[in-house]
């Protein structure tokens, strides 16, 4: 990221603008996911080509054929596990380590978990060197969750699997919200949010249409 104070501001200015444009003027008013969202700087995540875009109103490429999710979604989902600060989030898809560090502004802890190692090495070395010493990052197969670090408060995935992995909702704590993407098109899914009530009981419902990337794995779209 360039050192140069006016990119700085401009980014800054960029930032709180998208939030109130994009996210606050959309209806999102958890006043924690609108704060984390002021505070983490997107163009960090981005290749230096790519960061004159952070605040736009859409998804952006990353390396290995993913993207970095719109700002709105990321808003979106993070308010649907309806955090109240604190606790345990993992997240599956790391990617560029851009939501994570959205959570981390929320949770106690998070763990993100990704299946591309490049991704994994480079979203590790931007969160440690924005400071963000609660994240760890996971290179796995996302779709088995990560029960080292259960049970989690919230668990938010960020790809599109054509069922809810049972795993997930295994390590999912009671009171704690599951948000994913399903559906039967690796192009087109459902938003969910499962809620455990006790033990051996769920509720589940649909929030709203989205489009993933797929969410590739064990018990999710295999590897093509």
């Amino acid at each position: 990221m360039t050192s140069d104070p006016e990119w700085q501001a401009r980014y800054e200015d960029r930032r709180q603008a998208m939030v109130d444009l994009q996210i606050a003027g959309r209806g999102i008013d958890n006043p924690q996911v609108l704060s984390a969202m002021r505070c983490v700087p997107r163009e960090r995540f981005l290749a230096p080509e790519m960061r004159a875009q952070a605040y736009e109103d859409r998804p952006l490429p990353i390396s290995e054929k993913q993207t970095i999710s719109q700002p709105y979604i990321v808003a979106y989902m993070t308010a649907a596990m309806q955090l109240t600060g604190g606790g345990s989030v993992l997240e599956i898809g790391t990617g560029s380590g851009y939501a994570a560090a959205v959570l981390a502004e929320i949770a106690n802890r998070v763990v993100t978990v990704e299946r591309h190692k490049s991704l994994a090495d480079r979203a590790r070395k931007i969160l440690h060197e924005l400071g963000y010493d609660n994240v760890e990052v996971v290179q796995a197969d996302g779709t088995l969750g990560w029960p080292e670090g259960a049970p989690y408060d919230g668990i938010v995935v960020t790809a599109g699997g054509p069922s809810v992995p049972r795993a997930l909702k295994d390590q999912l704590a009671v009171g704690g919200r599951l948000v994913i993407p399903v559906g039967d098109r690796e192009t087109e899914q459902a938003l969910v949010r499962i809620t455990r009530v006790s033990e051996d009981e769920f509720h589940e419902e649909q929030l709203s249409r989205v489009r993933f990337v797929p969410l590739v794995g064990e018990a999710g779209w295999q590897q093509r």
